[in-house]
Formats: structure tokens, sequence, C-alpha cells
């Protein structure tokens, strides 16, 4: 009996194979686009390591509280919860000043134009935040919590998605095939509410509009002329 209790809290959840995989995949992203020697990481400037260590200590964090959840470790869950609410709001600032200071040193992507580059990762970074605000707001309701927030890691999977795919060959398409690509990684979180629940649990949907919302207002902001203004106006400040 007891080496059959012991399989059963080894084996891993769908919530965490979820949370590892998209990790994972997202490492895999930025991992494999520098050493395809694409990144200048001696030149690159202070904020952008900043940015990138902050970013690789949410993931590792996730996973952490997501295996904690899941083993019977809620109290350390719980604690290290406080440490996600410190790391949120450095994450949006940092990911801002990486932003602005790659517009204003011209070293974002070619195939993008400043505004959509200033648009794609102010708006991301915003959705992400909001979800993992709402998920923490909920965090005694289970259900909600962990939906939202392996939600807020499909969101994370877009900068990733630019590294792996071949943009400037599949432009202007490529901001809707990775659009289409996090909806398939919500799908599976949707297949999951079915068999478990028998419906589409309500944060799902409100994951997959989030996820699908982001990339309209991206595109949206992209040729609007007070965001195109406003664009022209940080880049030279």
């Amino acid at each position: 009996m007891a080496s059959v209790a012991d399989a059963r809290v080894a084996r891993l959840s769908f919530w965490q194979k979820m949370t590892i995989g998209i990790s994972a995949f997202i490492v895999f992203g930025f991992a494999q686009f520098g050493l395809r020697g694409m990144v200048d990481y001696q030149h690159a400037p202070l904020v952008m390591h900043l940015h990138g260590m902050a970013m690789l200590a949410w993931l590792s964090l996730l996973v952490t509280q997501s295996l904690l959840a899941g083993r019977g470790g809620l109290a350390l869950h719980r604690r290290l919860g406080w440490a996600s609410a410190v790391l949120l709001p450095l994450i949006v600032v940092l990911a801002s000043l990486t932003c602005l200071t790659a517009i204003r040193r011209g070293i974002f992507p070619p195939f993008f134009t400043a505004p959509y580059f200033l648009a794609l990762v102010h708006v991301s970074v915003a959705i992400f935040a909001a979800i993992v605000a709402t998920a923490v707001a909920r965090r005694g309701q289970a259900d909600w919590h962990k939906r939202l927030m392996v939600g807020s890691t499909v969101l994370l999977m877009e900068p990733a998605l630019g590294r792996i795919l071949p943009m400037p060959l599949i432009l202007p398409w490529g901001e809707w095939l990775s659009m289409v690509i996090q909806l398939g990684v919500v799908g599976l979180i949707m297949r999951h509410d079915r068999r478990e629940l028998g419906r589409i649990h309500p944060a799902t949907t409100a994951v997959a509009t989030a996820v699908a919302l982001s990339h309209v207002l991206v595109e949206l902001l992209a040729i609007t002329p007070w965001w195109i203004a406003f664009t022209a106006r940080a880049a030279g400040a």
C-alpha cells in the first residue's frame, strides 16, 4: 500500500506537467537563440541581463511552486508566494526598461517597427501581470488559481516563439501564428477541463480571451498615430 501511495505522490499532475513543459519551452527558445550566436551577451546592456535573470527566477519559482502544491507542501508554497508578489512588479519594470533601452539603441529585431516592438512588450507584460495579480487574489480558490497561473505562463511563450519561428519569412503572419500556437496550448487546458469538470472553466476562457486580446491590441497599437508619436518621443528621451 505504501508503494502505491508513494507512486501517486511521485506522479506529476496535469498542472505540474503544463508548468514544467511551458517553462522548459521558454528556456529552450532563448537558449537555442543564444547558442546560434544571435545574441551579443558581452555588449548587452546591464538591464537586459537583469531582465533575463528575473524571468529565469520567475520560471524557477513557478515550477517550484507547482511541485510544492501538488506534493503536500502547501505551507511552503504559500510562503514562497510572497516572493512572487515581490518579483512581479520588478519583472514589469525591467521588461519596460529593457524594451525602451533596445529601442533607443536600435537593437530590437529589424523586422519589427519601433511602435510594434514597444506595444508587443508592454501589452504582453501588462496582461501577464494582470492575470498573475488575479491569480494571487484568487489563491484561496485552487481551481481558479492554478488555471490563471498556467495561463499567465502561456503569455510568456510569445518572446520564445519569436526566437523559434522564422519571423522574417512569415511576416506579417508571425503574430497570428504565435497566437494560434498559444491558443493551442490553452486548448490543452480546455480539453482537461472537459474531462475533469465536464465543461470549460471560466478561468480557462478568461486566459484564452487574454491571449487573443494581447495580439489584437499589439497589432492595433502599432498602427495607431498617437502610439507611433509616443514611441518616437520615448525613443528620443
